[in-house]
């Protein structure tokens, strides 16, 4: 029988799920954080590195090993992430494809690439908490 939080009424994970999504936040955090020390923006590095889609791949395969557990939201919070950076990055590719929506774009690109910094470590920094996001 399964442990629960007496504040949030989840069950609790096992040790090695949280070790493991705290793996998947450094993936993330390594690719992005590639973009911050080369001429890549952020965005294209956490949506092409290759730890960033390592990351998501364990998202899908773990994700219903973290059901019913706080660390369902991170799994959730992680993969939302990264499929709405691919969205405006694509939306940032459109833009580039004109003249006049170049500059937007490389708006649309800096915004996108803040917001996924944000969101790993606003995820890990609930992660080391031990406490859900918000789905």
């Amino acid at each position: 029988m399964a442990d629960y939080d007496s504040k949030t009424q989840l069950a609790l994970p096992s040790d090695n799920l949280v070790t493991l999504t705290h793996v998947v936040y450094a993936l993330h955090a390594f690719s992005a954080i590639t973009g911050l020390t080369t001429a890549a923006f952020v965005v294209t590095a956490f949506l092409t590195g290759w730890p960033s889609i390592i990351a998501v791949v364990i998202n899908y395969v773990k994700r219903s090993d973290v059901r019913g557990t706080f660390l369902e939201s991170h799994f959730s919070w992680q993969i939302r992430t990264f499929w709405w950076a691919l969205g405006w990055a694509l939306l940032a590719g459109l833009l580039i494809l004109t003249v006049i929506g170049i500059p937007l774009a490389w708006v649309v690109a800096v915004t996108t690439g803040i917001w996924v910094l944000y969101r790993i470590t606003r995820g890990w920094l609930a992660l080391l908490s031990r406490k859900p996001l918000p789905m």
